[in-house]
């Protein structure tokens, strides 16, 4: 039995997961948020199809709530209420319902955690575990007192969420009530990632570590010749040796003409001598994302012109860094306080292209984005970026008549007391350090 109840607790604890405190931390924030209200969410279920050759991966919100990486599961959270005129109030309380115990299918899938575990409680970290059959009795049982809201994860712009189906399965089974209101709960779990606690930050920074790992491997081995798969390949072996369980996005490698196409992805055509060779790669590391970009000559050496494009890029990045203020800058806008407005301005007054025409009309996206476990996390780019959030900073210009496309691409953390730490600050930044890790001659930063 105890062998038993081991393995049934091993899928909860394949990732690097964090502390059960973490997450219960998070589902008070959030219940605190809801007014009242009742959060019901879903985790994703089994892929299926062509989507199955990459495994399961968790739905972000859940995860964030749970820590739990096993599909199937559904999490309701009752926030709590006040009561009026010496009436009871309700307290909060959370219960995580999870797929009823099948040892046939588990021949196929492996042990799986049931709510019949008497330990189930205590490996998930959540108050009441149940099992998921039971979930329109125990909601309706919750929302009987006159809860008004209800949030989950609604389906937006197109994209269907996981809870789709089983909020129409809710419905068909009369558990809402006639008058409650049904909300979006991704506004305010959006609000909640934008600041990363410590042991976000932790895996993060790990995520990074293995990608800075493959961006080194991959500036020693370019030169003329090779294919851009083959710089590909070899950074996402050393940043899965490194840890991660998969690239945190789709990996871009883009040499000449390429370097010049921002989601270039093809990553299958040969680097010619004379060409830059634009990699924008990284991984994932226990869900959370890493974002790093890096520019090398295919030569070794930057020509006059490369390097003064990359000075320039180089540069934007340096006043963005050194213009930022924790609570006031933001990553969008046309104001002083805009990130990407002292990159822009900053771009537009160094340098011209080949007509003599200011280069801003060459830097043709943000200046950065929030990161967790998205790649591209939620968070309002137009609010001021708080203590806590995790962000990139990455200029670039891209000249297709030139076939010149520099991007310089850095993660960074806004510590406690408001300041801007690099977590790639081991990796090469100036044209010198990239031509000097090219030839195996680039110290590491301590």
């Amino acid at each position: 039995m105890v062998a038993l109840t081991a393995l049934m607790a091993a899928p909860s604890i394949a990732l690097d997961r964090q502390a059960n405190a973490d997450y219960r931390a998070r589902r008070e924030a959030l219940a605190k948020k809801m007014n009242g209200g009742v959060a019901v969410l879903f985790a994703g279920t089994e892929a299926e199809g062509p989507n199955a050759v990459y495994g399961f991966r968790q739905d972000n919100n859940f995860y964030y709530l749970t820590g739990w990486a096993e599909p199937g599961a559904a999490l309701v959270i009752a926030s709590q209420v006040t009561g009026h005129d010496n009436t009871p109030g309700r307290q909060y309380s959370e219960i995580l319902f999870l797929p009823v115990h099948n040892a046939k299918q588990e021949k196929w899938t492996g042990p799986k955690l049931a709510a019949n575990n008497p330990k189930a409680s205590a490996i998930t970290g959540v108050d009441r575990v149940a099992d998921l059959d039971q979930m329109p009795a125990e909601l309706a049982r919750i929302l009987s007192g006159g809860v008004a809201s209800v949030y989950a994860d609604l389906s937006q712009d197109g994209e269907v969420s996981p809870s789709a189906s089983a909020l129409d399965w809710l419905r068909r089974t009369n558990t809402f009530p006639m008058r409650t209101a049904v909300h979006d709960a991704k506004p305010l779990l959006a609000q909640l990632r934008v600041v990363k606690d410590q042991g976000e930050v932790d895996r993060i920074r790990h995520a990074t570590e293995a990608s800075m790992a493959a961006h080194m491997a991959a500036l020693q081995m370019i030169k003329p010749g090779i294919n851009e798969h083959d710089v590909d390949a070899r950074m996402q072996y050393e940043f899965l040796k490194g840890g991660c369980e998969r690239p945190a996005y789709a990996p871009i490698v883009g040499a000449g003409a390429n370097s010049t196409v921002l989601h270039y992805s093809a990553d299958d055509a040969p680097i010619k001598a004379g060409e830059v060779v634009v990699m924008d790669v990284a991984g994932e590391y226990a869900m959370y994302a890493s974002d790093i970009t890096r520019t090398a000559p295919a030569t070794g050496k930057f020509t006059d012109r490369q390097r003064e494009i990359y000075n320039i890029v180089l540069g934007a990045q340096q006043a963005v860094i050194a213009s930022f203020r924790a609570g006031h800058s933001k990553l969008l806008g046309r104001g002083s306080d805009s990130l990407f407005q002292v990159a822009y301005d900053y771009i537009n007054s160094h340098g011209k292209d080949l007509h003599g025409q200011l280069l801003g009309q060459y830097f043709i996206h943000g200046v950065g984005h929030y990161v967790g476990l998205e790649v591209h996390d939620p968070g309002d780019s137009s609010a001021p970026i708080p203590r806590g959030a995790v962000f990139t900073v990455e200029p670039g210009i891209y000249i297709p008549e030139e076939n010149l496309g520099i991007r310089i691409e850095d993660i960074v953390w806004v510590s406690p007391d408001g300041e801007i730490v690099d977590l790639t600050a081991a990796l090469p930044h100036t044209a010198d350090e990239i031509e000097a890790a090219m030839a195996g001659k680039f110290p590491a930063k301590h």
